[in-house]
């Protein structure tokens, strides 16, 4: 039978959930872990439900230099925010490609994350900023940047008795542009066949973030500075890095049909960014 607990402070919930060790769960959204609990397919001892905790990190605070999200921020709270739709329009855009509006009203940011999909909606348009993790127990908290934060599937740095009480992104330097693209079998529901998101800065750098073409969400740079509106010297640029990808084939698409895919839409990506930039950053 599976137990139920709500804690008060982060202390306590950190207590209990160091105790139980593989056997809880932690709580915020819940709109992945209730599914599993319906289906079977995750049965914890334990369930401790953080919405109650009154010392966790605010939802969303935001400082000169960077945007600092809490556990219990929701996906329809990101994608509302002002200065989350200045500073990271991809984000934005991924965050709205995230099931249903009821959905979105419950399902986290930290909680998107914290699953450990490799087609985490969200995780490639966090790749392409500057980004951290913060990750507590009971014997304190370590920050990672969130490219180290994904070991696998379903595998992340946030282990047994821990939790992700924040992650910082900060803010892009001036004429820098990023947008996401995202491609799957039928719209809203489905989870990603692939995905792209790309971040270009004032001097043609690009950082792009892959999703569901490997064990976990990738973060590549091209080789070098690239025009977009050279469509060969892009096009060779993303062949290039593109070859981080290693797809497999499942019920959403072939190996090689998505091998040919990230590129199209890194590519759109990149296109939509640079445009981007161009109009929110006079010449």
């Amino acid at each position: 039978m599976t137990r139920y607990y709500r804690p008060r402070s982060k202390a306590d919930a950190l207590a209990v959930l160091a105790e139980e060790g593989d056997a809880a769960r932690p709580l915020v959204g819940g709109t992945d872990l209730l599914v599993g609990l319906r289906h079977r397919t995750a049965e914890p001892r334990l369930i401790v439900d953080l919405k109650g905790v009154e010392d966790l990190p605010a939802p969303l605070r935001t400082e000169d230099d960077r945007v600092l999200v809490g556990p219990t921020l929701t996906l329809g709270e990101l994608a509302a925010d002002p200065t989350v739709r200045e500073w990271f329009p991809s984000l934005v855009e991924a965050a709205l490609t995230v099931g249903s509006v009821a959905i979105r009203n419950r399902a986290s940011l930290i909680g998107n994350c914290c699953n450990g999909s490799p087609a985490a909606d969200t995780v490639p348009a966090m790749l392409v900023h500057e980004v951290a993790v913060t990750i507590e127990s009971v014997d304190g908290a370590r920050t990672a940047p969130l490219s180290e934060f994904f070991l696998g599937p379903g595998r992340t740095l946030c282990g047994a008795g821990e939790i992700v009480t924040g992650i910082g992104m900060r803010r892009p330097q001036p004429g820098h542009g990023s947008a996401f693209q995202r491609l799957t079998r039928r719209r809203g529901v489905d989870l990603a066949t692939v995905s792209a998101a790309a971040g270009i800065d004032r001097d043609g750098r690009v950082v792009l973030g892959l999703g569901a073409v490997g064990p976990r969400p990738l973060r590549t740079e091209l080789d070098e500075p690239v025009d977009p509106a050279d469509e060969d010297a892009l096009a060779n640029a993303l062949d290039r890095a593109a070859a981080i990808a290693t797809p497999i084939s499942d019920i959403r698409g072939g190996r090689e049909y998505r091998a040919a895919m990230v590129k199209v839409l890194a590519r759109r990506a990149v296109v939509a960014a640079d445009r981007r930039r161009h109009e929110e950053v006079p010449a």
